[in-house]
């Protein structure tokens, strides 16, 4: 069984960004997760599609593109 919730970081374009991982359920993907940092300034969304890659979903502004390959590294 995968974690419903765990800890992840991922790295700002000064700072690390320490945050927590859920599991989601979103229409139209395989699975879904959300990253919440621990100030509640960042949210990202990602899911995985049928065809096997991962998107983002949603989230704040600005984003990094290489946030949601570096959340994907720590989900496995």
């Amino acid at each position: 069984m995968e974690n419903q919730q765990f800890a992840a970081t991922l790295c700002g374009t000064d700072s690390r960004i320490d945050g927590i991982v859920n599991k989601m359920n979103i229409d139209g993907y395989q699975k879904a997760y959300q990253f919440k940092s621990i100030d509640d300034t960042l949210h990202l969304t990602i899911g995985l599609d049928n065809k096997g890659h991962w998107h983002r979903v949603a989230g704040t502004e600005p984003y990094l593109t290489g946030w949601t390959d570096e959340l994907v590294e720590q989900l496995a």
